[in-house]
């Protein structure tokens, strides 16, 4: 599958700076979409390639660093790397407390911002493809009987075969086909990697919360 082009979102007030970060973005062959405020940014459409904003961080309206909070509120999950021309140390911890990936003072190089780009990008490259490892983990969690959930629970608890027959009162031997039946339909090579699914799941945490 090929992956979607990536896009670099700009948000800064200063037309100037704004443009100059466009024009270098797509000399390089990089997607980039410019706002003037939160407001303009807030009217576009979630992108479904790798994304990352550069944000200036004093704005009309809200600023950048109140913009951050908001975006962490709603899980956007966005890289964002932070401008600003008016900086100092206790609003660059802020931002980098917040989940930040770079903080650059104005005037900036050049090879600093598309560095900091290059790491957000693959930050949020990384993300997606988490994002869809977990989708396809849950699909296929859905695929199993009842019975099979329940097992895969106490395989995931650490439960061998004969204990978790003592369990749920069915011989060993079902305990072990309706495991490897599971371990087919979730495409899982071993018991640990079948651990690491019910981890990813949260399956042995809503388990023991509900038990």
């Amino acid at each position: 599958m090929t992956e979607e082009n990536p896009t670099v979102l700009v948000v800064d007030d200063d037309p100037q700076i704004r443009d100059s970060i466009g024009q270098l973005l797509r000399s390089l062959g990089i997607n980039a979409q410019l706002f003037a405020s939160v407001s303009d940014f807030l009217e576009c459409k979630k992108l479904d390639g790798p994304t990352c904003l550069v944000l200036d961080v004093r704005l009309p309206g809200r600023s950048g660093l109140e913009f951050q909070r908001d975006l962490a509120t709603a899980n956007w999950g966005l890289p964002i790397i932070f401008i600003t021309g008016h900086g100092d140390i206790p609003m660059t911890v802020q931002a980098m407390k917040g989940g930040a990936i770079e903080f650059l003072t104005k005037p900036f190089r050049d090879q600093d911002l598309l560095d900091a780009i290059e790491l957000g990008l693959a930050r949020d490259r990384a993300r997606r493809q988490s994002e869809r490892d977990l989708a396809a983990i849950r699909e296929r969690f859905k695929s199993l009987s009842p019975r099979e959930r329940e097992i895969m629970v106490q395989v995931a608890r650490g439960r061998l075969s004969k204990q978790i027959a003592g369990d749920i009162g069915i011989a060993e031997a079902t305990v072990k086909v309706h495991r490897s039946r599971l371990m087919r339909k979730m495409k899982a090579g071993s018991l640990p990697a079948l651990s690491r699914m019910a981890d990813k799941l949260k399956l042995v945490t809503d388990e023991l919360q509900h038990s």
